[in-house]
């Protein structure tokens, strides 16, 4: 019944109340804007704008044409968007480590599911080494996880550093045991952490055994030890901490994909190349 072209003028000609904004903003002369106002007050049997040598207007009619205005134009906007985009169809069974769930894939993947709406997409949120024994069963198309540097094959987003991270008020006292908060084994975070105390002869004990990012997260933010964290993912109210406190190194980390050799390959490549275009610029925090 309203031609969405009118509504649009209409739109904004509301929020300038201004006709010669209007034209400038869309690319219209001022006689047009006022003509497509006038067909669509003609549509509506109402008047809709009011408009003098002073001021432009809404009337109550008008007031009430905005309200559904806007939700016919989002609508119009969605329904476009869903027909206008990739035909690209499928199912991709995609696998993020949950730590790295924390940086920019939430944003990558609402941004691929806009883009592909025909893609049906199913997450998995793990592990790393839940993820890689998925995929290697077939269970999984494609997978985002850390992995010790330089194992062959996938795809690499970044390498990160593995450090001692903890909360500001912890102190790690020398010749006691390192108070350590850890992932069930096995881990790749909990070996490094372990492998590279004992390396140095360092005793530990381990505080907190968690399943999932958001055990390590709250223990840490107790205070209750140290956890084995990558570098780029330290949250703002944790620390890494200092070399004061004369704890080994911990190496580096790779963050990979890994995908499914017999799985179609226009999903994968469309959402790894997101990955790797949106992870390798920054590293957020959480």
């Amino acid at each position: 019944m309203f031609d969405p072209v009118l509504l649009r003028t209409f739109v904004t000609v509301a929020e300038t109340l201004n006709f010669t904004a209007t034209g400038q903003l869309l690319g219209l002369s001022q006689p047009t804007v006022s003509q497509q106002i006038r067909k669509l007050e003609g549509a509506a049997g109402r008047t809709l704008v009011l408009r003098d040598t002073r001021e432009v207007r809404l009337t109550d009619n008008g007031d009430a044409m905005l309200g559904f205005a806007r939700s016919i134009l989002a609508a119009h906007d969605q329904a476009s968007s869903y027909f206008t985009g990739s035909a690209m169809r499928g199912r991709l069974r995609f696998g993020s480590a949950d730590d790295l769930a924390l940086t920019q894939l939430p944003q990558i993947l609402r941004d691929f599911r806009q883009l592909y709406p025909h893609i049906n997409l199913e997450l998995t949120v793990n592990q790393s080494g839940f993820l890689t024994r998925r995929l290697l069963a077939g269970q999984l198309d494609l997978v985002f996880v850390k992995q010790e540097p330089d194992i062959p094959g996938g795809r690499l987003v970044r390498r990160d550093r593995l450090v001692w991270v903890g909360h500001r008020n912890l102190s790690v006292e020398a010749g006691q045991p390192v108070p350590l908060i850890t992932y069930q084994a096995p881990s790749l975070s909990r070996t490094a952490a372990i492998t590279a105390l004992e390396s140095v002869g360092r005793t530990w004990r381990i505080t907190c055994n968690v399943r999932e990012i958001n055990g390590v997260l709250a223990a840490t933010r107790a205070g209750i030890g140290i956890a084995a964290f990558p570098q780029s993912l330290i949250p703002p109210d944790l620390m890494q901490l200092p070399a004061s406190v004369e704890l080994p190194e911990l190496g580096d980390i790779d963050f990979r994909l890994l995908d499914n050799p017999t799985s179609a390959r226009e999903p994968i490549d469309a959402l790894a190349g997101a990955i790797v275009a949106r992870q390798s610029q920054v590293a957020p925090t959480v």
